[in-house]
């Protein structure tokens, strides 16, 4: 401890030394009073010290005030304190103190500076709990426009974990959501050690997580776990995600500031964390639906209109050349009907996967009804002709569909336009391939052969 060296020979009288009733008021005080010498040094401190602070008054005194400052604040504590000792009285000051426990809070402070005495004498308040609820609600305030404002999933999880970084400093930070479908937990965002890039959780984690989300009570209070090892001051914390619906996941950080405190933070924050999370879902899944096929996942018929509109202004405009291919499944109707609307749709979604796969990640495969499909390819040389890449595609479907374990053989119409040879706008290029793929099917089908 650094402490004065002549403070048992200091000339001033304490307050109980000069009178017991002053004393005594000081005493019933909320606020903490303090005095402190020319030298930065603590002489008096009163009893509310103790219950701000966690010193008593007999281990203030002596102490240096700018060692209790946190570290962040000192230079502008030092020079407000430079400031009082020139004649300016200092009102509502605030800065952070580290507790004897270790605990961050938050004093507003008013001082002034006694000449005749060479000391200035300070009262304090802990606003902590003040500056708390304004850090909660910016923090409540910015996940909400983050999620209006993020283009994603992604952005969004970034903003969220910038926000809470400000609250409590994050050493690692991690999202974890539940996939319904594949009853598996995801990990949307992830961030390990610093490293933004890690894209998979340690077996810790991913433990923690589940524990969060399968607790009987999820709405309990944050779960909190020690990290072993040589950073045994730091914790994992954690809070489930709620909504109306139920958990949707869990949010987790490692941290090594106070776990009580950080635990009601995120506890705070956690419902509009979620909220956010279940927003940006909402409107990914109503933008999905939009431009692509539920079933498939393939571009959807307006997606594919879109993109075939600036497939054309590109064509045009850097000479570019384009085909349409329109597909469709021979004797798919027989099939539906035969073994039933989910075998048929299972086999839509095999053939559209076998389908994708005949192309190149950038062509555009879409589903534009039924059992309808349409390929847009784009080059910037001229491609192999139509019955090239049509019997490229034909060969694809020689293997046979595997559908609740019955073998189906199925065989594909394909019909096909060419720009500008066919057609110069989506409707005529649409319509020639169409009525080619028609032509395909009444000459008996499977337009490679």
């Amino acid at each position: 401890m650094n402490t004065h060296p002549d403070t048992s020979a200091s000339h001033l009288p304490t307050p109980q030394q000069s009178d017991p009733l002053f004393s005594t008021i000081l005493d019933l005080l909320l606020d903490a009073v303090c005095v402190v010498d020319a030298q930065g040094y603590f002489v008096f401190a009163s009893a509310a010290c103790e219950a701000i602070l966690g010193y008593t008054p007999e281990e203030m005194i002596g102490r240096r005030m700018i060692d209790m400052v946190a570290p962040q604040d000192r230079e502008r504590t030092l020079q407000a304190a430079h400031n009082v000792m020139a004649g300016q009285s200092h009102l509502h000051f605030e800065n952070r103190y580290v507790r004897k426990d270790g605990k961050l809070i938050d004093l507003m402070w008013s001082a002034r500076w006694s000449e005749v005495d060479q000391v200035r004498i300070a009262v304090a308040r802990d606003i902590s709990a003040r500056k708390r609820a304004q850090a909660l609600q910016t923090a409540t305030n910015a996940i909400s426009e983050a999620a209006h404002e993020a283009k994603d999933m992604r952005e969004l999880l970034q903003r969220v974990h910038q926000i809470i970084d400000a609250l409590l400093p994050c050493l690692a930070f991690a999202v974890a959501l539940r996939d319904e479908i594949r009853q598996q937990l995801e990990f949307p965002y992830l961030v390990l050690d610093g490293d933004a890039g890690t894209d998979r959780p340690t077996p810790m984690v991913q433990a923690f997580c589940d524990d969060i989300i399968r607790s009987p009570d999820p709405r309990h209070s944050p779960q909190q776990v020690a990290v072993p090892g040589p950073e045994d001051a730091a914790s994992w914390l954690g809070v489930p995600l709620i909504t109306q619906q139920g958990v949707m996941g869990a949010l987790v950080l490692k941290s090594h500031s106070n776990a009580v405190q950080d635990q009601e933070t995120l506890q705070c924050i956690a419902t509009q964390v979620a909220s956010a999370v279940e927003r940006r879902r909402l409107y990914a899944s109503l933008q999905f639906m939009a431009h692509f096929d539920p079933l498939t996942g393939l571009v959807n018929r307006t997606m594919l209109h879109d993109r075939l509109s600036r497939a054309l202004e590109r064509a045009g405009r850097d000479g570019l050349f384009l085909c349409v291919l329109y597909l469709d499944l021979d004797g798919f109707k027989q099939i539906n009907d035969s073994l039933g609307h989910s075998a048929g749709d299972s086999l839509l979604k095999a053939f559209a996967q076998r389908l994708k796969a005949c192309f190149r990640s950038y062509d555009t495969v879409a589903r534009v009804g039924g059992d309808e499909f349409v390929v847009l390819l784009e080059s910037t040389a001229p491609m192999d002709g139509a019955w090239v890449i049509a019997h490229k595609i034909g060969a694809t479907f020689d293997t046979p569909f595997d559908i609740n374990g019955q073998q189906l053989n199925i065989q594909t119409s394909i019909g096909s336009a060419s720009y500008p040879e066919h057609g110069s706008n989506e409707h005529e290029l649409l319509q020639q391939a169409d009525n080619s793929m028609y032509r395909m099917k009444k000459a008996g089908g499977h337009g490679a052969r």
